[in-house]
């Protein structure tokens, strides 16, 4: 991708590949999910999720899986309502740079 992405749009995609899963989940699928929308390594998105858990917008559980703890991650209510205030924001930003695109804003 060719577009820059910030750390509040980073935030708000993790927030929503976690929000998908009720029991919460971990950081290699998180990856792979945000890989989905954009190239990113894990390098960057564990600082992301070790913020979100300091801003208390994710809870963090260990489960054994094969032998081994896993780290899960969980969104919490205030990442919830984070989650919808990126989503609203999101919105407005989205149709701004789109109506640019296609001409529709008078600058």
């Amino acid at each position: 991708m060719v577009f820059n992405t910030g750390a509040a749009l980073l935030d708000a995609i993790v927030l929503a590949v976690v929000s998908k899963e009720q029991q919460g989940t971990y950081g290699y699928k998180i990856t792979q999910d945000v890989r989905k929308a954009l190239e990113v390594s894990e390098s960057t998105l564990y600082p992301v999720l070790r913020r979100l858990q300091k801003d208390e917008c994710l809870e963090v559980y260990d489960m054994q899986f094969d032998g081994r703890n896993r780290r899960y991650y969980k969104v919490t209510d205030k990442g919830m309502a984070q989650l919808q205030l990126y989503r609203a924001e999101w919105k407005k930003y989205s149709q701004k740079i789109t109506d640019m695109f296609e001409g529709g804003v008078n600058l």
